[in-house]
């Protein structure tokens, strides 16, 4: 038999060898194009994907604590006997390209936990507070052995909801008293929220976190119809600094996941994702082609000139681009003739 080392590399990360895994995450990553072909050769050799596993997208603004709550949320599921795997989408770094938060520091109780994976990842310059390639690092980690993945957003306020595409739960954060509240009331992140957890609800914080639970609740009751299966999303008061708190959490994703199960809305929302992610991949490689295909290149810098001038327009221009993926004579023409 040929010896196949991406079969080899499969392997190792299926018996859940962390080395191998990181340096996988790290190729499905990678921008170079001839790291992307062996990334889908990797994912192949994986498949089936979409294994029995739990995806949790946790989000909500900066400073409302979401890498504290992640923190005790996977381990209160590690204790419960699950294998957690965390990615913590980071802003891209303008000069490296890389993660500038690096919020694995922050999650200290998942650090030292054998049954927990930790991966801070850049966005890549994506938005909707996810990465890059969320879709395919949550596969690799689930092939891993990794039974949850949860996926903590950017973190930057309303476009935070692409996250709802690649989980099968999504907990919003909120806080008392930081304007957050206003924030919630808005058409936006409570529209992908299942379990809306405001957060930070101890010490003199009690009452004025669970006036704004009340205020939540009522928000989205006249706001937002039930989600998938019927569901009516859950509004829970919460400090991660508790873990009683954190144990009503997981009664409630449990609860949403019992019912959605039951209701074939999560085998439906699965569905969704796969064809979500078909168009996700078709846009990426066009992406991918207009800065790494030659031809592709050539015909944005020939017709460059003719745009920048205002003699070809720029839907004319892009039609000049993809005539080059189709092989054909670009059809961009001064708007004179």
């Amino acid at each position: 038999m040929t010896d196949d080392p991406t079969r080899r590399w499969a392997t190792r990360i299926r018996a859940g060898e962390r080395g191998a895994l990181a340096r996988a995450i790290t190729l499905i990553e990678s921008l170079r194009p001839e790291d992307r072909a062996h990334a889908e050769a990797l994912l192949d050799a994986l498949a089936p994907h979409d294994a029995a596993s739990w995806r949790i997208g946790v989000t909500g603004p900066p400073g409302v604590g979401k890498s504290t709550f992640i923190d005790s949320l996977g381990a209160a599921l590690i204790a419960a006997g699950h294998r957690v795997a965390v990615l913590a989408v980071d802003p891209s770094s303008a000069r490296s390209g890389g993660s500038v938060l690096g919020d694995k520091t922050r999650m200290q109780r998942l650090a030292g936990e054998s049954a927990a994976y930790v991966r801070p990842t850049p966005t890549g310059g994506v938005l909707g507070g996810v990465a890059r390639r969320s879709r395919d690092t949550i596969l690799l980690c689930e092939a891993a052995g990794y039974d949850v993945v949860l996926v903590e957003t950017v973190g930057v306020g309303q476009s935070e909801i692409a996250v709802g595409d690649i989980v099968d739960v999504v907990v919003v954060l909120a806080m008392a008293d930081s304007g957050d509240e206003l924030q919630g009331i808005k058409r936006g992140l409570l529209e992908v929220g299942d379990v809306v957890v405001v957060n930070k609800a101890d010490g003199d914080r009690i009452a004025a976190s669970e006036a704004t639970r009340a205020m939540l609740e009522g928000a989205l009751a006249m706001a937002r119809a039930t989600g998938d299966g019927g569901w009516q999303p859950r509004v829970l008061t919460c400090s991660s600094l508790e873990d009683a708190s954190i144990v009503r959490v997981v009664a409630a994703l449990l609860e949403h996941r019992d019912a959605v199960t039951a209701s074939g809305a999560w085998a439906e929302r699965r569905i969704r994702q796969r064809l979500a992610a078909l168009d996700d991949a078709v846009r990426t490689a066009l992406a991918d082609l207009m800065v790494c295909d030659p031809e592709v290149v050539q015909a944005r810098s020939d017709v460059l000139p003719d745009v920048s001038a205002g003699r070809v327009t720029a839907g004319r221009g892009a039609q000049a681009v993809l005539a080059a993926l189709r092989g054909r004579a670009p059809l961009a023409r001064p708007i004179s003739e």
